[in-house]
């Protein structure tokens, strides 16, 4: 499968953005959907994921409450609305596809990455 990711931009802290994560290759539906983001300098940590049927979605800690990741199986098609953004946010954002069954939250465990889409937060 692959994934491209879009969505990224420049907002000021407080502000929203969606972002998008278009499959193809093969149904996005077989797969368990993530993002994962990596600040400059920083390690690549994983920010979201949802089940293969869009039923229960997963979070780290720091973006609980204002992140949500939702996923149309009929357009393969997986998005991150990010509302509240803080400059802490900003980093280089990756989708990625797991063939799994259960939610991983570690990079190594995802087959499939996007090219990524930068968000940059001003303050």
């Amino acid at each position: 499968v692959q994934l491209q990711a879009s969505g990224g931009g420049l907002v000021q802290a407080g502000g929203s953005l969606r972002l998008s994560c278009a499959a193809s290759g093969r149904t996005a539906s077989v797969y368990i959907m993530a993002w994962f983001r990596q600040a400059p300098g920083k390690e690549r940590d994983f920010v979201a994921a949802i089940t293969k049927i869009g039923t229960t979605p997963y979070y780290t800690d720091s973006v609980k409450g204002r992140f949500t990741i939702s996923r149309d199986n009929a357009r393969n098609t997986v998005y991150l609305q990010m509302n509240s953004l803080k400059p802490e946010d900003t980093a280089v954002y990756y989708c990625a596809a797991d063939r799994g069954v259960v939610i991983q939250t570690r990079l190594e465990e995802y087959d499939y990455w996007g090219q990524g889409t930068l968000v940059t937060v001003s303050s």
